[in-house]
This record gives C-alpha cells, structure tokens and sequence, in this order.
C-alpha cells in the first residue's frame, strides 16, 4: 500500500480530530472532497445525524461544515510550521439562501491567503485575523450556493 494522499490525509486528521477534541465534527461525518493549492472542499452527509424536521440539514450541521472548511485549511498549514498554534472563530455571519436536501459541499477558496496569515504569525508572532468565506452547495440538486458563510479567523502561536 502507497502513501496516502493529501485528501485522505487530511480527512484522516479532521476524524481524529473530531473524535478526540470536538465530537461534533465526528457525529456529523465529515468528509474532506477535495484539496488543492486553492480551496478545501468538504462534505457532510445528509441524515438522520443533520437532518431538521423539514428534511434538509440543519442550520447547526451547515455551521459545523463552515467551520471545518475554514478551520482545516489554517490547521493544516500550522501544523507544517511545526509551531504550537491557536486558532478560533471570532464570529460569523451566515446567509440561507435555500433548503440543502442533499448533501452538502462546503467549498473555501483562501487556502494561499490563510497560508500566507500562518507565514506572517510564524514569522512575528503576533496574532492575526482573516475574513473566510464558505459557500455551501448540493452538487446532487444544482450547483447554485444554498448558503454562503463569512467566518473571522484568528489565530496565534500558543
């Protein structure tokens, strides 16, 4: 058996880390799609775990998807620093703009950007903050957003 890709890798890490640190992320089954020099894209399953009495995922699975396509992409990039670092969401604002009846892709397109801010921490050791956008679709219905997602990221050197 080969090495593993940088997509199971990474989905590796976001499990472990659901299943010791935040339980959430792991009930929610999240998935990481696709990750590039670009973007993360991450999925959660539509079921009985996100599922709202309306049939569609529940606004707080759609918040956990966000929070792991921005989240990851800095982890990820702290973690080749080898530096312990922090990281948190100051806050967030969130735009439903359909019903997600499938499941959902959370697609964040700042993987050089947040690289770039993990860099300038490394480098000064001062705090820094980035505005990360999140758009959510169901690739099963359209590939038209059901929500977009505009989360500040902090982060510093432990």
């Amino acid at each position: 058996m080969g090495e593993l890709s940088a997509v199971q890798q990474a989905d590796l890490i976001i499990k472990a880390f659901g299943f010791r640190k935040i339980p959430l992320i792991y009930y929610c089954g999240v998935k990481v799609v696709e990750l590039t020099e670009d973007h993360l894209e991450v999925r959660i399953p539509l079921g009985r775990r996100t599922r709202n009495h309306l049939n569609s995922m529940y606004f707080g699975a759609l918040a956990i998807g966000a929070d792991v396509a921005g989240g990851l992409l800095a982890f990820l990039h702290m973690q080749r620093t080898g530096r312990k670092m922090t990281i948190v969401f100051k806050d967030m604002k969130a735009d439903f703009l359909k019903r997600a009846e499938g499941d959902v892709h959370f697609i964040c397109n700042q993987n050089v950007e947040i690289a770039k801010m993990i860099s300038r921490i490394e480098a000064s050791g001062d705090r820094e903050n980035i505005e990360v956008d999140v758009t959510a679709i169901v690739p099963s219905k359209s590939n038209e957003a059901v929500a977009k997602f505009r989360l500040t990221l902090s982060a510093k050197i432990a």
